[in-house]
């Protein structure tokens, strides 16, 4: 038989069992479209993690007071184990950190909390004392209106989305007096709505020059001393080695051994890496649990098969009588079994990418502003999904299909059911 005959014979049998043949179609369409769904939800969900650590700033690295061992100077939990947080940043630590090889910026900083007055209200803020100078040049959140700090600001303050909309009554606007710490302050620039983010943009944080800020936190913060240094590099690919160069340049100075250093530094690139790890892990995890799915409509796709070989046996009889090979028996249910494979695959795909897209709008909406999650659904992806699907149809259908073909002829003819 030709091989357009084999492929008709097969087709007219999917028809001719509808109800069947949709069944076992349907265990394919759910591990296609659980597969599908899940790989382009976990793509857009990198992609979005990405655009958000984006404000973090590839090239910034963080240098804070406090070690601990048990993180290895990747992370910092307080000082416990190698150093203490009531040591603070100096500017002689910002000019050995200016001396690196790589620096292009470093911004002194000073962070705690403070009271903000409006009128008759009240409440406690974030507040970051930075360089006006360097500030500009390291700040990654736009604004919504006005400017940022600048050289010789006095009294001048830069606050987040938040704060300015939501959390009084009235909004604050441009120009508007605040009273933060009993001292009267000027708003001078308003962030756009991101969230949160580091090296500025904070959506409930006011930004001020560092000597006022010393002024108004609640902490005591000796004049000269940061909680805080952030530097910018040159070239974001170069952030580890900087951040290396800073911890072999600081130690002398601050006269610590790695045993008894009492400072972190933190590339923030390290932290898009691994959380994009993660976020990777997860999805590749989630698509193995979907895959199983697959194996189900396999097995559907196997029991449908046998059934089908035992209910054509006399038809397989006659076939092999008339001079089909055992070959073209292997064709003719191979073919049919690829079909579900093909018809559950288009199904899933389409439906997969349907689900993906319902999810991402309502997952965009449920992460807020600043961040976006699209559903990314790539031609490879399509094709991959369409090809295993087929794939797994196939080698379903290989048992029953070696069954058929080594009947005995003169015994299918015979068999009754």
């Amino acid at each position: 038989m030709k091989t357009y005959d084999i492929f008709r014979l097969s087709l007219s049998h999917v028809k001719k069992s509808k109800m069947r043949s949709w069944l076992t179609i349907i265990g394919i369409v759910i591990g296609v479209a659980a597969v599908v769904a899940i790989i382009s939800i976990g793509q857009g969900m990198q992609e979005s993690v990405a655009s958000r650590l984006g404000s973090l700033g590839a090239d910034l690295i963080t240098v804070t007071p406090g070690f601990s061992r048990a993180t290895g100077g990747g992370g910092f939990d307080g000082g416990r184990g190698g150093g203490s947080t009531s040591i603070n940043l100096t500017d002689k630590d910002v000019n050995v950190i200016r001396q690196v090889p790589g620096v292009f910026y470093v911004n002194g900083m000073v962070s705690g909390r403070s009271d903000m007055v409006l009128g008759t209200e009240k409440t406690s803020v974030s507040i970051t004392g930075v360089d006006p100078i360097v500030w500009r040049s390291m700040v990654t959140t736009a604004l919504e209106a006005g400017r940022y700090l600048q050289a010789g600001d006095s009294n001048a303050v830069v606050i987040g989305y938040s704060l300015a909309h939501e959390t009084f009554l009235q909004p604050i606007t441009l120009n508007r007096p605040v009273t933060i710490g009993g001292k009267t302050f000027k708003v001078v620039g308003i962030f756009v709505q991101s969230g949160g983010g580091f090296g500025g943009g904070g959506d409930n944080a006011v930004y001020m020059p560092a000597d006022y800020a010393r002024d108004v936190i609640t902490t005591t913060i000796s004049r000269n001393t940061f909680t805080s240094i952030m530097v910018k590099v040159t070239d974001p690919t170069l952030a580890n080695q900087v951040a290396a160069d800073i911890i072999t340049k600081l130690m002398p100075s601050r006269h610590v051994n790695p045993r008894t250093r009492d400072f972190t530094v933190t590339a923030f690139a390290v932290i898009q890496q691994q959380i994009t790890s993660v976020v990777q892990s997860i999805s590749l995890f989630l698509a193995a649990i979907a895959a199983v799915s697959l194996l189900v409509g396999a097995v559907g796709i196997a029991n449908t098969m046998f059934m089908s070989v035992m209910e054509r046996t006399r038809q397989i009889g006659l076939l092999k009588a008339l001079g089909a090979t055992d070959n073209e028996v292997m064709k003719l249910f191979l073919m049919e079994s690829g079909l579900f494979g093909f018809v559950g695959g288009m199904l899933g795909i389409f439906i997969g990418i349907l689900i993906s897209v319902l999810v991402s709008i309502v997952g965009g909406q449920a992460i807020g502003p600043g961040g976006t999650m699209n559903a990314v659904v790539t031609p490879q992806l399509v094709i991959f999904a369409l090809a295993f699907s087929i794939f797994v149809g196939i080698i379903s259908g290989v048992a029953p299909a070696r069954s058929a073909a080594k009947m005995n002829p003169v015994d299918a003819l015979r068999f009754e059911q």
